[in-house]
Formats: C-alpha cells, structure tokens, sequence
C-alpha cells in the first residue's frame, strides 16, 4: 500500500499520456508514440505540479524502462543475442575508447571540472544516466556535479532520439546498421530503444529495435571494469571509497538474457510473444513520457556552455567512429 500511495500520481500520469503518444504513434508512424511520449512529457513538464507526483515519474523513467527491456528478451533467441554482441564488440570498443578520450582531453581544454568531465565521458560511451549514477560515488562527485552532468547527457538523448531515425533513413541504412549505429552512439538505454521502436515503426519490422537493444545492453556490460578502473584510480589517488556494485550493477541486463534463454529454450506461443511485444513497447512509451516529465532546461542552460560543448563532442564523435567502423567491416 506505501508503494501505491507513494507512487500512483506519477505512474498514472505517465499511463495517460502514455495511451496518447500511442495513439498519436499509430497515426504518425514516421514520428512514432516514444517520440510523442517525450514531447508530451516536456510540453506537461512546464505545468507545475506536486511533488507528490515525482516519485512515480522516477519510477517509471526508471524501472518501468527496465521491466520493458526485459519483457522484449522473450522476443529474442539466445543465438542471436551471442551473434549481435560479437558482430557489434569492436564497434562498442571504438565508441567507448572515443568517448573517454575525447572527455579526457577537451575537458581539460575547456577547463571542465575533473569529476563533471568523467561523468559526461562515462555517460556519453556506456548507459547514459546509469553509468553516471554508478561513476559518482566511486569518484566521489558533489551532487552539482552530478546534476551537471545528467542534464547533459539528458540533452543528447533527447535530440538523438528524436533525429536518429530521420538521420538514418537519409543516410540509407539498413535494419541491421540503424541498430548497430542507435545501440553504439545514443547515449543512454531509454533513447536507443525509443530510436529503435521509431525506426520499427517507420520500416514495418522489429530488427532495428532488437539489434539495437542487444548491442545496447552488451555496452552496458562495460560499467564494471570502467567503475572498477575509476575506483582503483580514486583510492590511489585519496581514501578508499566504499562501491556498492550489487546495488549500482544494472540487473535488469541479466533477466534480459534470461528472458531470451527462456524464449530459446521453451519456443514460446507466437501469439503471446506478439502481446508481451506490444506491452513492451507501450511501456517503453510510457517511460518516455517521465523522461520528458523530468527534463528541466533550466538547470541545463544554468549549468553552463563547457560541459554542454563537451558533450556534444563526445556525442559527434561516438556517432562518428560507430558509422566508419560500420563501414570498414561492412556492416552498413
């Protein structure tokens, strides 16, 4: 009962707006209900509200999110998920490597704090808002600092989940290279899979989005030894720093896998794949409309010019390698 008296208001607002973005969606498949959804959310984000509401907007940008992820495993076969990770391992690599050393450098030429330029490097090359919430306290960063850097990479999502799709039907690629490019280059997992379902939507068929949430969540798997490495570096360099990584550990990426090993292995009902797709794919909606519920441009345009110019270069720089590297293994 504390669950639902704590969270209900948010919830329920993101479920109605979630039923119109879906609608809209199915009218307007080339821009898609996840698309709506986050302009929905924005466009209500400027009507104040209770706080009471907050709680249950958090909840479903975060673990409804989740719980969508996993229910598409059960549309996956395990044998795919092992093909599309190696296919697309270098390609995750690249971008990570890019992203990092870009952070590194131009932060310190444009004079970013040390800490806010670790989070947006973290942020831009593995899961966005996750891994800053996992590099923070291995770094030991002020909640400015975090706030800073969330609303960057929070910036980048947005654009990137709105134009990927445009982007990628211009460019001419193909079902398989939109999803490689959406799960290597779109910083956080709430975007690439709402570039995913765009796509989807746009093209008729669910490669894109399936491709891009496996290559996705195979980059995820790199919070650990890039928090690991932070928190070695750190302990050098002041006291030891207590990580919980049980807690900071995204697991929804283990009962993704296996929901797939479940589907792989007991072939399941064609129907109820089809119904858990679909209720997969209306949460992830609902999901983008708490995203657009928390964006405040405020705090962005307070947070100043520096980190935001970094994270755009990280951003065209990861988009950048993720397309050459398509090319030169002939993905594209």
């Amino acid at each position: 009962m504390s669950f639902i008296k704590k969270n209900c208001q948010g919830i329920l607002l993101a479920f109605v707006l979630g039923l119109v973005a879906t609608y809209l969606g199915t009218k307007f498949t080339v821009v898609g209900g996840p698309v709506f959804g986050i302009l929905l959310g924005m466009l209500v984000a400027f009507v104040p509200r209770k706080s009471s509401f907050e709680a249950g907007i958090t909840f479903t940008s975060k673990k409804v999110l989740q719980s969508a992820i996993v229910l598409l495993g059960f549309s996956l076969n395990l044998f795919e998920i092992f093909k599309v990770g190696k296919e697309s391992l270098l390609i995750i690599l690249s971008t990570i490597t890019t992203a990092l050393v870009v952070a590194y450098f131009l932060g310190k030429w444009f004079k970013v704090p040390v800490n806010v330029a670790t989070m947006v490097g973290t942020g831009s090359s593995i899961c966005g808002g996750s891994a800053i919430a996992a590099t923070a306290p291995v770094i030991d960063a002020k909640d400015d600092e975090v706030a800073t850097a969330m609303s960057v990479i929070f910036f980048f999502n947005m654009i990137a989940a709105l134009t990927f799709p445009m982007l990628g039907t211009w460019l001419g690629m193909s079902d398989i290279g939109f999803g490689m490019w959406a799960g290597t280059a779109v910083n956080d997992t709430s975007s690439v899979v709402a570039a995913g379902q765009s796509w989807s939507l746009m093209h008729g068929n669910d490669v894109a989005l399936n491709y891009a949430t496996i290559v996705k969540l195979t980059r995820t798997l790199a919070i650990i030894p890039i928090t690991l490495g932070l928190a070695f570096y750190n302990s050098k360099k002041n006291k030891n720093i207590d990580v919980n990584f049980a807690k900071t550990f995204p697991w929804f990426v283990v009962y993704f896998f296996l929901a797939a090993v479940f589907s792989t292995i007991f072939h399941l009902n064609s129907d109820l794949v089809a119904a858990l797709t679909t209720l997969s794919k209306f949460m992830i909606t609902m999901a983008m409309v708490a995203v657009g519920l928390n964006t405040n441009v405020v705090k962005l345009v307070k947070s100043g010019a520096k980190p935001l110019t970094l994270g755009f270069c990280c951003w065209i720089a990861i988009m950048s390698v993720s397309l050459l590297m398509q090319k030169v293994l002939h993905i594209w």
